[in-house]
This record gives C-alpha cells, structure tokens and sequence, in this order.
C-alpha cells in the first residue's frame, strides 16, 4: 500500500470526528481555547521525556496516551492516572477525535509520517520528534497538508530554542565571521550497524504488540535486541542512523543561521550498504546554492561515528599543534547515545560534538551545547564580549541559563502557548521538513557510497535515476 492510500483508509475510519473546518483545530490566526487537551503517541524513552515536557505546561490537559509497548503505557499511565490508553493510534484518533486538540508523536522515525498526517488529516496541530520523517516525500507531504489547513505545527529539536544556539544564529547573522563559506559539523555518537541481519526470531515479549511496532514498515520476525526499544535508529527500515539522530540537532543552528534551503549536491563516503543496517562511519558533503550569509556556493561537511571527526585544518583550535577532541573510543549506551548532553572540552581541544562556521574573516566555534560560540582568526581565539552584548541587547536575550531542566521545556511550551494563540513556532513543518530532506539525501547517499548525488529541488528527483528509488516506500496494510 503507498503513502496515499494509507492516508485515506486512516482517514476514513475516523470520518464520524471530522468536524467542521477549525472548529477543533489551533491555527494560528484563530485563538479559541483556554486549555489545550493533548494526545501522546509514543511515551517510551524520548516520548517519555516529551511527555513530561508537554505536561509541565500550566494549561494541557492529558488526555490520550498511546503506545504499543504496554510498560511504557503503564508508567505513563501512572504519572496521568485520568488519561485514557490505547495500544493503536488509528483506535485512538478515531474514538478519541473530539476530545483532544493536539497530537505529540513520539514514536520511531518510521511512524512519524503515518501518524501525524492522520492527526493533521483530522485538523489537529501536531508536534512531531525529529526527524520529521523517515522519507523525502513524507517530508514534503507534511508540510503540504501543515501549510493547507493552517495547522501549528513543532517539531521536536529543542536546542532550537535554547540561547547559546540563538546567540550564535544571531552573530552569524551580524557578519561576524564575514560570509560563510563552509561548515564543518560532527558527532562521534554510533547509530549504525555493520554486522550480518540476524537469522531466526525470539519470543516476542507479552508486553509489546509487534505488528504494531512495526506498523507501516515490512513484516519481519522479532529479534531480542536488534529493534525494540533503542536500536531501530541504527537500521534503515526505521530510523536515519547517526545523520538522522544528532545530525538533526547540529545541522539546526548553521542551517537556520545561513537560510539554507535544500543542497544541489550530496555525496557520502562510508561503506557498501547491506540494505539493512546503516554505516557506523559517514563523511557527508553537502554543496548549497548562496544565500544571503554565504559565498556563492556553500561546502558543508559532516562526520560521524567513533573517531568522528576527521582531522582537518579548518578543526584545529588555538593551543593546540593538531586536531584534538574530548570523544573517546568507549562503548555508549542507548542511554548516552540518546542524551543530548556533551562534555565540557578542555582548552585546545574540540567539543566532543559541535560545529565550525569557516567564514571570509575569521572561523567560530559552536560547541553542542549549552556554551558560548568561540570566534577564532589567524589561530588566536578573539573576545567577542561586545559583540554579544549587543546582540543580547537588540534581541532582548537576556543572560544565558545553564540548566537543561528549566530551558529544554521552551520549545514545547511555544508549541502549547501557539496552539492557544499566544506564540508562534519556530521549528514549523515548513522549516524542519526542509531541514529533514537536507539530512534524509545524505542518508539516501549512504546508499551510493563516494558518488555525487545531483538533487532536483524543484522536481524533487535526482540526477542519478537509481537513488530515486529511496525517496518513498511503501507502506504495509496492518
């Protein structure tokens, strides 16, 4: 079954709730409620974490939980005792249509799209985790329908709102550096797998309903430890590996700063693919048409996976006679790999993830986060003091909080507060589904490893008639 067919047989188990154009629905030109009534799909691990944020809003109410792991249910469950369960978020939008006025969805990558084009099908607001979606025409698809029925819309990558990245948008912004003319981005963190597929299946646990796991993605037996509940990032059926993981939360900021749209060409140099687990290691290159805060083309390279990133002139800091980073070779847990917190580096020695802005008059720093941008010219940090108290000052910033418990709900609350029509979002659908095409056409040419891909913007097809394949899938009748 494709995407399209899907949408509509979703849709029409729920035609009983469809109610008249806005009168559910939190646009943003429309202010009709006092509270906001909330349904999560997926409350495990980051939907736990999401969960917690949107609740922690004065004015939600939550109403639905819903997830096909009956623990994570439960614990949820626990914590929003007058919330109703459900295990099938089809079941869900269709009983609990109009009782609720916003859908999170936090599930894995693959059930961003089916999930959320449902709720917004149904003229609910969504706040979807990132990556927007497991594929390009997902992506679009999305923002299509956001942009039709004038939904608010977030999605999940919530440094976005915190202020060292707004600080260093700013400053680029300002001509701090001159125009930009590379990025250099990276994180060490391992979402790939270049072990065999596993053979034979395991007992699937009582808790879990895998047929809905699974959902819209092929059918394929259960195996203890390969996809429930952390791994999955790691395989193409139903994540984006590292790119799709830290790659969103790195790219946002020199993304949003330089406003890129999508690249002209992609090439990732990695191992052959085995069509089922992602390549640990990736050095992506990206090549954008100018922008406003660029030259006239702009080159932007990522690395990923152990020993990320790749020594390189434009990565050496002052103090330092050659490449360091603070990254070691040690095992993550799916914990550690899921945390957004980084070290604090050592002096001449790079963030263990972060990103370099390499600019006309000079290069700056952007560590991944929670630190001030450091400016560097001719090997010699420069103080930036003035600088950032004037843009503190134009913008009303106010002074940085270093405290992830107090400043990670932000985001959210703006999705909440846009939803009531006090705010607006700035990760809309039409930013981060661009955002997500840019990292899924480096995930695409993971598939083609050391080619140039040439992207069609326009026409939303490559050059190279082959990687046209990977731009959709088909999605399973379950």
């Amino acid at each position: 079954m494709n995407k399209r067919d899907f949408i509509k047989s979703a849709a029409a188990l729920s035609t009983f709730v469809l109610l008249p154009s806005g009168l559910w629905s939190c646009k943003k030109e429309v202010k009709k409620l006092t509270r906001l009534r909330t349904a999560h799909i997926g409350v495990g691990n980051m939907g736990a974490e999401d969960l917690k944020a949107i609740s922690s809003h004065s004015k939600v109410d939550v109403t639905v939980l819903c997830d096909v792991d009956a623990n994570n249910l439960a614990a949820a469950k626990e914590l929003h005792p007058n919330a109703k369960t459900y295990t099938d978020y089809r079941v869900m939008l269709k009983e609990m249509g109009d009782k609720i006025d916003a859908v999170v969805v936090s599930t894995p990558d693959h059930t961003h799209a089916p999930a959320s084009m449902m709720a917004m099908e149904m003229d609910k607001p969504v706040y979807c985790q990132k990556p927007l979606t497991h594929y390009v025409s997902e992506a679009r698809a999305m923002n299509k329908l956001a942009a039709e029925k004038g939904l608010v819309t977030q999605m999940g990558i919530q440094v976005h709102s915190f202020y060292d990245y707004k600080l260093a948008t700013l400053l680029i912004q300002s001509g701090i550096i001159g125009k930009v003319h590379t990025v250099r981005a990276w994180s060490p963190k391992d979402w790939g797998y270049d072990g065999p597929e596993p053979t034979g299946s395991d007992p699937i646990p009582k808790s879990l309903d895998w047929n809905l796991w699974l959902g819209t993605s092929a059918e394929r037996p259960y195996k203890e430890g390969f996809y429930h509940p952390g791994n999955w990032r790691k395989l193409v059926d139903y994540g984006c590996g590292t790119l799709g993981d830290m790659g969103v939360h790195i790219f946002d900021t020199p993304y949003n700063a330089l406003d890129l749209q999508v690249p002209m060409t992609i090439k990732n140099e990695c191992r052959e693919p085995n069509g089922f687990g992602f390549p640990q290691n990736n050095i992506v290159t990206y090549e954008f048409p100018q922008t406003n805060y660029t030259t006239e083309t702009l080159k932007w390279v990522w690395y990923d996976g152990p020993g990320a990133p790749q020594d390189h002139e434009d990565l050496k800091l002052p103090g330092s006679s050659e490449m360091e980073t603070s990254n070691d070779a040690t095992e993550d847990s799916i914990e550690d790999k899921m945390s957004l917190e980084t070290k604090i580096a050592s002096e001449g020695t790079l963030p263990d993830q972060g990103a370099m802005f390499i600019g006309e008059k000079g290069r700056l720093l952007l560590p991944h986060f929670m630190q001030l941008p450091k400016k560097i010219v001719d090997g010699q940090y420069v103080d930036i003091t003035a600088e950032i108290e004037a843009v503190e000052k134009a913008n009303n910033m106010g002074k940085p909080i270093r405290d992830y418990d107090s400043e990670g709900p932000k985001h959210y609350h703006q999705f909440v507060d846009a939803c009531l029509g006090d705010d607006e979002t700035t990760a809309p659908f039409s930013y981060a589904s661009r955002l997500t095409e840019t990292i899924l056409l480096g995930v695409i040419a993971g598939r083609f490893p050391n080619q140039v891909l040439h992207w069609d913007s326009e026409n939303a097809k490559f050059a190279e008639d082959e990687a046209n394949a990977f731009l959709e899938g088909d999605y399973r009748n379950f």
